[in-house]
């Protein structure tokens, strides 16, 4: 089988080949059918991440083993079942939730597998999809898509299921405009998500044109240019004194800060994307506004299926998706790390 690996960090993935491996006890084998690329696979590429102030967060340092096979959002058939797998059958198409935890912590035991602290994730901690096969250690990480098509269900394991969560996040959801800073692929799947949900609607924050225009095609009820001196302003004046919820998908400290100064009183400023950075915030201000600053990771397994059970009810999430083959993925993640994708771009391995 071929995978494309993280061998060095900071240089381009590279193509390696060994034995397809074959299950045992609960583990599935699956040959993957599609599997996304996403903005995190390039910190992943390069080993760490921004903390802002010349610092680094080191992803060695976090538990990730080189060489490494990317690619967290999956869909793949089953071909082959270990002996102790129970409820999975040769032959399906399933989706695999990437954000697997120790199995033992109390975050396990909760279902909160996204928030254990001795992570397995697929693609960052153990083998992803940027390969033919993907071995999955358990059948209960898995999801029966039916007849979806692959690379329409495959960024559900991210995108989606990241943004369900923060979205669920969001107590006036319904009753408010909700404030989405980024339009590239998980902000896309954001307001797509926000609709589907029953959101009372969007404003979508992005710096580049054709994003914000996406982002206009999608259902947002306005657009900002987050690059803009009076940004913060605009969408104060858009929420008729302040947003009441603010979801990041970016993560820099020109987003969080924008974010934050969006916010009303009793607002709510929800951070998800890992883009790097830092930011100083007034502590005062914190309590005298009642605002909320609060992180939001991936999702769960309970997430993912609540996720999937909604995109049944509604439909897919109409975010753009181009397909290229395997063997393109550098090519990808360097049009990616240019800010050229609209959507996703999900790759696909020769059958």
């Amino acid at each position: 089988m071929r995978m494309f690996q993280v061998c060095t960090c900071g240089e381009p993935l590279q193509l390696n080949e060994q034995p397809t491996p074959k299950p045992t006890g609960t583990e599935v084998l699956l040959k993957v059918l599609a599997a996304g690329v996403c903005h995190s696979d390039l910190h992943l590429n390069d080993g760490w991440f921004d903390l802002g102030g010349g610092k680094r967060m080191s992803l060695a340092d976090r538990g990730m083993k080189l060489p490494v096979t990317l690619g967290h959002e999956n869909v793949g058939e089953v071909v082959a079942i270990g002996p102790e797998a129970k409820d999975i059958k040769i032959g399906a198409r399933v989706l695999a939730h990437p954000w697997i935890g120790c199995g033992h912590c109390e975050p396990c035991r909760r279902d909160e597998e996204n928030l254990c602290r001795a992570m397995r994730s697929l693609g960052v901690f153990s083998n992803g999809g940027y390969a033919d096969y993907l071995m999955i250690p358990h059948p209960r990480y898995l999801i029966d898509i039916g007849d979806l098509p692959p690379e329409r269900a495959a960024p559900l394991a991210c995108s989606g299921v990241t943004t369900y969560g923060a979205l669920k996040k969001v107590p006036t959801l319904k009753s408010e405009p909700t404030v989405i800073i980024g339009a590239g692929g998980l902000g896309l799947m954001c307001l797509a998500l926000h609709k589907a949900m029953g959101g009372h609607s969007a404003i979508v924050v992005d710096i580049d044109a054709s994003k914000r225009e996406a982002a206009k095609k999608g259902g947002a009820k306005a657009v900002v240019d987050g690059s803009a001196p009076d940004a913060a302003q605009r969408i104060i004046d858009m929420t008729n004194g302040g947003a009441w919820a603010v979801i990041d998908l970016v993560g820099s400290s020109q987003t969080a800060r924008l974010g934050i100064d969006s916010l009303i009183k009793g607002g709510r400023y929800i951070i998800v994307g890992l883009f790097g950075g830092d930011v100083t915030v007034s502590l005062p201000p914190l309590p005298m506004r009642a605002l909320t600053i609060q992180g939001s990771y991936v999702g769960s397994v309970p997430e993912m299926k609540e996720l999937i059970d909604l995109v049944r009810r509604t439909g897919l999430p109409p975010v753009p998706v181009a397909t290229r083959p395997l063997e393109d993925v550098n090519e990808v993640m360097a049009q990616l790390r240019a800010g050229k994708v609209v959507g996703r771009v999900v790759l696909t391995p020769a059958s």
